[in-house]
């Protein structure tokens, strides 16, 4: 059974899946700021999952970018599997802008972290739904 590193469930919004991954919003309201999470348990590396799976967690990370960019009219998307923090494998997918608080530097770290309210959770909620993402299931 697989189970979300503690930091990750207490740090982010579980929003659904995809086959392969859970995705998750970064409970950081500066930047729209996803995390895919493959649903495989004592992995922490990309190479460590089987074959299938990396070319699945690629299409899942793909599909996932490029709706983010056309829904959040990114400048540019930041993708990044980092892991010093939390060894769960997770891939981190942050839409930026050239006027965002932590430009051109990495956002990590850089603030404490200010939340989403309900109102700008269920805007970012409708806008994915609207988008209507390949093979993704929202949580209830």
């Amino acid at each position: 059974m697989f189970e979300l590193h503690p930091r990750l469930s207490q740090d982010c919004i579980q929003l659904g899946r995809f086959p392969l991954c859970r995705l998750l919003l970064m409970n950081e309201s500066r930047y729209p700021w996803f995390i895919l999470v493959p649903e495989r348990n004592d992995i922490s590396e990309i190479y460590q999952l089987g074959a299938g799976d990396q070319v699945r967690l690629m299409q899942e990370s793909s599909c996932l970018s490029r709706t983010l960019a056309e829904l959040f009219e990114a400048d540019k998307m930041n993708i990044a599997a980092i892991g010093n923090l939390v060894p769960q494998l997770h891939l981190h997918h942050v839409v930026r802008y050239r006027g965002d608080p932590a430009w051109p530097g990495p956002i990590w770290g850089r603030y404490d972290p200010l939340p989403y309210g309900e109102f700008a959770l269920n805007e970012i909620k409708q806008k994915l739904k609207v988008a209507s993402l390949h093979d993704f299931f929202f949580f209830d």
